[in-house]
């Protein structure tokens, strides 16, 4: 597989001109949406954040929304121990209220009205967030760890890779735990393959990646 450097920038600006040239006019528009998926230390919100700034910049609207603000509540997450593998990979992210408060209403004829977060797992309470109106033709950006495995209607897919050592230098001492998490999601879930676009950040300096799709 053969990677390309390029800036984080200059990526977001060419993601954001692929979505344009895939944006066909048609009588009823239909909102775009993108998945970055990576482990919390590829820090994903980075990507997020430019893309949803190249976009604005092109005239689009574009909301970003964190996968980590819809962590199930702390008895929930925690039922079956704080450093439970399974329980990450399964019953950490409320995919229930993704699908319900996020995906359903960007589908085509829905109604754009978007919960950009639903639980802060500091205070281990609802966010109370008010919701974020996304026009017919914008675009939703849905980034965070894990995503790739529930099939998620996402228009592009983009996974930014760790290498297993990477990803062990650049996760915090307390979450080391998770690192058999994500080695299983890349045995049972292979999100490379099922990516668009793979992005390796071992450097979060110097990324590079694989290209638009064709």
């Amino acid at each position: 597989m053969q990677l390309e450097a390029i800036t984080w920038q200059r990526m977001a600006e060419r993601l954001a001109g692929h979505l344009d040239d895939r944006d066909t006019p048609s009588e009823q528009a239909v909102r775009q949406r993108v998945g970055i998926d990576g482990a919390p230390a590829a820090d994903t919100g980075v990507l997020a954040g430019h893309l949803a700034d190249a976009l604005r910049e092109r005239g689009r609207a574009a909301l970003a929304v964190p996968a980590a603000g819809f962590l199930r509540p702390a008895s929930l997450r925690f039922e079956f121990g704080r450093e439970d593998v399974d329980a990450y990979l399964d019953g950490w992210y409320d995919t229930a209220a993704l699908w319900r408060e996020v995906f359903g209403p960007t589908d085509p004829g829905g109604s754009g009205r978007v919960l950009p977060d639903l639980w802060d797992p500091v205070t281990d309470r609802a966010t109370r967030s008010p919701y974020a109106e996304l026009p017919p033709d914008g675009v939703l950006i849905v980034h965070g760890p894990l995503l790739l495995g529930h099939w998620f209607p996402f228009d592009l897919a983009v996974h930014v890779r760790l290498s297993p050592g990477a990803l062990a230098r650049r996760t915090e001492p307390a979450d080391r735990w998770t690192l058999p998490a994500f080695a299983r999601y890349e045995t049972e879930t292979a999100p490379a393959d099922r990516a668009d676009v793979l992005v390796r950040a071992d450097d979060p300096r110097h990324p590079a990646w694989t290209g638009l799709p064709g």
